[in-house]
């Protein structure tokens, strides 16, 4: 159990202690007073006994109904037997009124607050009953308790309505405590589903962008081995030499995105060369044209940009190598004024960008759907990352013209200092200008 949830009923038994202590201040009080009364012993001793008897009424029926904060016939059981009792204790001696300082608070937690007002004031009017069916006291006795039972029964008016209020607004605190208490458990819920969440799109992300990308060219290079086995043996040594090459680096960009660490490519070289063997291995794996070029001053970059320009250029180029039908692909790092962004063209077929937007969006958040089995997730993955250090990405297409991606990355002052492992991780958001997903991009 939580803290605030202990506090509530802890804030009630606190706030009831302080009545405890007021009763029993006014018990003693009121029995000293009948104590040190002129009537008989042994009306004392029967005023004193009935007061006494108030107290283990208040403890064992009282108090727990006040508690649970109900009305019930219990709650009228209990104000009768309080009546019986100071009645008794009123009728043997006329001090034990006195009584009423405790009375009264009992009556207004006991009760809603018309029948507490009502039985409050019959409290304070029962001394002046018992003096006058007594009888023998003189007119200036009689118009004193008269009086006094006035003033009571108003300074009970003001004292019960000021208990009701004080109860209330105990009551709304230890509601409010407990609306909080849950309040805070259904956040600790669902930021730890968020998490899982975000972790879960995170692996799927870099399964996406490194092994199943890997997966699939090495697929194609064994498969192409297969083929030049036997009528061209060293095409098919070549082959399996990129597979294994491959094979050792999926590897390692396994072991280091498990332990979110820097990819391989990038611990020991900068982006730029880190995209120079990319375009040398995408021209190695499918022998197409793959050039690559930077424009303006190379300069050091916060990891995370590294990280998310390696990731778009791994995933266009093998949107090129499984859809474009390509001959070229252009690969261009440009470093500009305040920016930085990665440009990946080809020659290919091309897509409607209309018909693609649409199939993505049928393909869902998690990338099923009809169709192939990549459809929607690569696009939305690269959008995703770009989206998370503050870039924009845009894809423009048209069937027979070829395909261009497009990722630009804003570099602030936090953006510029040197990369590295321990670089901050921008987190502002980022849009994505043009999207399309289809067989033209995976």
């Amino acid at each position: 159990m939580t803290r605030e949830a202990r506090r509530a009923p802890e804030a009630r038994v606190r706030w009831f202690g302080l009545w405890d202590s007021y009763f029993v201040i006014c018990y003693l009080v009121t029995t000293g007073l009948v104590f040190t009364s002129a009537v008989p012993q042994t009306a004392r001793l029967i005023a004193i006994g009935a007061l006494t008897l108030i107290v283990p009424w208040y403890a064992g029926i009282g108090r727990p109904l006040m508690l649970r904060h109900e009305s019930d016939r219990r709650n009228g059981f209990f104000v009768g037997g309080l009546f019986v009792l100071f009645g008794l204790a009123t009728a043997v001696d006329l001090t034990s009124a006195f009584a009423l300082f405790a009375i009264v608070p009992m009556l207004m937690m006991s009760l809603a607050v018309r029948p507490a007002v009502v039985a409050a004031v019959l409290g304070n009017l029962l001394p002046v009953t018992m003096l006058w069916l007594q009888g023998g006291a003189t007119a200036p006795l009689m118009l004193f308790v008269l009086l006094a039972s006035l003033l009571g029964i108003a300074l009970s008016v003001l004292l019960g309505l000021w208990i009701k209020r004080v109860v209330r607004q105990n009551r709304e605190h230890a509601e409010l405590i407990e609306e909080l208490r849950r309040n805070r458990e259904q956040v600790a819920r669902l930021s730890h589903q968020a998490g899982i969440s975000a972790e879960r799109e995170r692996l799927a992300r870099e399964i996406h962008d490194t092994l199943a990308q890997s997966l699939t060219g090495i697929i194609s290079l064994v498969q192409a081995a297969d083929a030049e086995v036997e009528d061209a043996p060293a095409v098919a040594r070549k082959h399996l030499a990129l597979v294994g090459r491959m094979a050792t680096e999926s590897l390692a960009e396994a072991r280091a995105f498990v332990a979110d660490r820097t990819p391989a490519s990038l611990r020991e070289s900068s982006l730029a060369q880190a995209l120079r063997r990319q375009a040398d291995g995408l021209a190695a794996q499918t022998g197409l044209l793959a050039r690559f070029a930077v424009e303006g001053d190379e300069r050091p970059l916060p990891m995370a940009v590294n990280v998310v320009l390696l990731r778009a250029a791994q995933e266009a180029g093998t949107n090129v190598r499984k859809h474009a039908d390509a001959r070229a692909v252009d690969l261009v790092l440009r470093y500009g004024e305040g920016q930085v962004g990665l440009r990946v063209t080809d020659d290919g077929k091309g897509f409607d960008a209309t018909e693609a937007e649409r199939g993505a969006a049928e393909a869902g958040p998690d990338g099923g759907g009809s169709g192939d089995e990549d459809s929607g997730f690569g696009l939305r993955g690269m959008a995703a990352r770009v989206a998370e250090i503050g870039g924009v990405l845009s894809v423009v297409s048209r069937r027979g013209a070829g395909t261009a991606v497009e990722v630009k990355v804003p570099l602030d002052g936090a953006a510029e200092r040197p990369s590295g492992p321990s670089a901050p991780r921008p987190g502002t958001a980022g849009r994505l200008t043009e999207a399309a997903d289809d067989g033209g991009l995976g």
